[in-house]
């Protein structure tokens, strides 16, 4: 190093310092934080993260550019739930959002008034879906509950206004107007949060004919029919085809289709509607990323994509999510923070929901309040994972037997190798006692060697030590969060 600074010219050498300069001034204001959401958009539909079925070339700008988080989870996995978690940074039993039908308190401390009050200037868009009126936000501009795909309503402050267009380009664009009108003097957190490609599947005019002629690859467990699972889960009305309408499908369902049969014929429609909203996703992300790289806020903004949970898509045969299962569980995460991020990095720490709110204030260089759960993981992002970082995690579904989709309420743990899983709620129409041992309520899967989930061992005899030992961590995590067992 001496010797190469050695040989530097007199010009080289005030480059390099005023390089050096601009760095730090650039680095003396606490990042941008532009945070990207869609919504049941699963790990397994996003190209930096191999999917066989989809390319999202600008999302995947994010990855390239930053780190993809490959074991990331949420705690609830079911809308409003999962977004009061990543606001709050708290699990459902201790933000009160437990189901849809719950509403988040708008006095309760969430990641926007934290850091509205280190002067950050706030703005949320898109899909809300909390039952309150947004607070902590300088600005914001929201579907009413889930909204609709074309000429949607947004409310704002100043009352409801219904816009002609696709939702996730005027998401887009009311996220561009807002970064254009900001503050310049201020750092920003601004959360865009699509509605797609949420049911019923409706894509944008420029992707409607998208996929027509091709064939999408179907999941090798499309024709699961749960031999060896809880009663719980067998009874689950979720099933791709069986279990869907004409306004999902788009067309009547054959009368003469039964079974899968019908399941592979509803895939191809299910599946083609559901990647063709994703276009118009990735489509927007770009519009962001060239905004930030045009006006030269890249280099101190950090860029995060993710969704609200994942995604069945075909998987054992479902759609939607609610379930423990990997393909519901895991959430895509991507972030972006040049020279700060390792582009092209792949991370395999187990982070929650829960911790995206002290992470956004960790790089804020703010403290997160002691009722937040989740912990930062600033460091895991720069490759310095803490000894003793979490290696199991706990998750709770609370809703039960609705007309959702007769998902019973369930918890239960997952660590690097095992998951375990107790269906508390009885199957629909099921009364009395629970199901003999035959059909048992608790399920243990081997994630490592069975990543597809489709041999439960609980009644395993050979397992049994594994089973003690996940309940023992289950009542210990569960006891850590403060919730209680039924």
């Amino acid at each position: 190093m001496m010797e190469s600074m050695s040989t530097c010219n007199r010009r080289e050498l005030l480059g390099m310092l005023g390089a050096a300069g601009a760095s730090l001034a650039a680095g003396s204001r606490p990042p941008n934080i532009l945070y990207i959401m869609a919504d049941d958009h699963a790990a397994h539909a996003i190209s930096a993260y191999g999917s066989r079925i989809n390319q999202t070339p600008n999302i995947d700008r994010i990855a390239q550019g930053g780190a993809r988080f490959s074991n990331c989870f949420c705690t609830n996995s079911i809308c409003t739930p999962s977004r009061a978690a990543i606001l709050t940074g708290q699990y459902s039993h201790k933000n009160g959002v437990y189901t849809l039908n719950d509403r988040l308190d708008p006095n309760r401390n969430h990641i926007a008034k934290e850091l509205q009050r280190t002067g950050y200037q706030t703005a949320m868009i898109g899909k809300w879906h909390l039952a309150s009126d947004p607070t902590g936000f300088d600005y914001w501009n929201i579907l009413p509950g889930q909204g609709v795909y074309y000429n949607p309503t947004f409310i704002t402050a100043a009352g409801r206004k219904t816009y002609q267009g696709y939702c996730t380009d005027l998401i887009g664009d009311f996220t561009l107007d807002w970064l254009k009108q900001r503050d310049p003097n201020k750092p920003f957190f601004a959360m865009c949060h699509h509605k797609a490609p949420h049911r019923p599947w409706e894509p944008g005019p420029k992707y409607k004919d998208l996929f027509a002629n091709q064939t999408i690859p179907e999941p090798d467990n499309l024709f699961d029919h749960y031999e060896g699972r809880p009663r719980s889960v067998a009874a689950v009305t979720m099933k791709v085809g069986e279990d869907m309408n004409k306004t999902d499908l788009k067309t009547d369902i054959p009368p003469d289709l039964k079974g899968d049969a019908l399941r592979k014929w509803g895939y191809q429609l299910y599946i083609k509607d559901y990647l063709r909203c994703i276009q118009s996703v990735d489509d927007n992300v770009g519009r962001l990323l060239d905004y930030l790289d045009a006006e030269r806020l890249a280099p101190n903004t950090i860029v995060i994509y993710t969704s609200d949970q994942g995604f069945f898509l075909g998987d054992h045969g479902w759609f939607d999510k609610r379930l423990m299962y990997e393909e519901s569980l895991r959430m895509p995460f991507l972030m972006r923070f040049p020279g700060t991020i390792r582009a092209g990095s792949v991370n395999r720490d187990m982070v929650l929901n829960i911790d995206f709110a002290p992470t956004f204030l960790d790089y804020a260089r703010s403290k997160e309040p002691a009722e937040m759960q989740g912990r930062s993981f600033r460091a895991n992002m720069e490759g310095h994972t803490p000894k003793n970082w979490r290696t199991a995690m706990y998750y709770r579904y609370w809703m039960h037997n609705t007309n959702d989709h007769h998902v019973p309420a369930h918890y239960g743990v997952r660590t690097d190798r095992w998951k375990l899983i107790y269906y508390y709620g009885k199957p629909l129409g099921m009364t009395g006692a629970n199901p003999p041992d035959t059909e048992p309520d608790w399920e243990l899967y081997d994630v490592k060697n069975d990543r597809r989930e489709m041999k439960n061992l609980y009644g395993d005899v050979k397992h049994a030590s594994v089973v003690r030992e996940m309940k023992q961590l289950l009542n210990k995590l569960q006891k850590e969060a403060g919730d209680t067992p039924v």
